[in-house]
C-alpha cells in the first residue's frame, strides 16, 4: 500500500521535503514505518524521539496504518 507522510521540524529537514510517499506492506504498524524511516534515513534515528500520528491522534506501536489515513511524523520540540 501507499502513505502519504506529512514530515514536521527536524524531521522534514532530515528528509529534505515535507512530504514522503513510501510503499509498504499492508498493515504495515506505526512502529514499523518508524523502523523503515529510520533504516531509509539513519539520522532519524538519533532523534530522541519521534512521534507518529494518525489521523490527527498520536498513533501507539501497535496501531494498524491504511492507505488513506493521514499520517505526520513529529520530532520531538522545545519550549520556552
Amino acid at each position: 500500500m501507499n502513505l502519504t507522510i506529512a514530515l514536521f521540524g527536524i524531521a522534514r529537514e532530515i528528509v529534505g521535503q515535507s512530504s514522503l510517499e513510501l510503499s509498504v506492506p499492508a498493515g504495515q504498524s506505526a512502529a514499523g514505518l518508524l523502523a523503515e524511516l529510520r533504516t531509509r534515513y539513519p539520522a532519524l534515528a538519533g532523534l530522541r524521539s519521534l512521534a507518529v500520528a494518525v489521523n490527527n491522534e498520536y498513533a501507539a506501536d501497535d496501531v494498524a496504518l491504511h492507505e488513506r489515513d493521514e499520517i505526520a511524523l513529529i520530532p520531538p520540540v522545545s519550549g520556552g
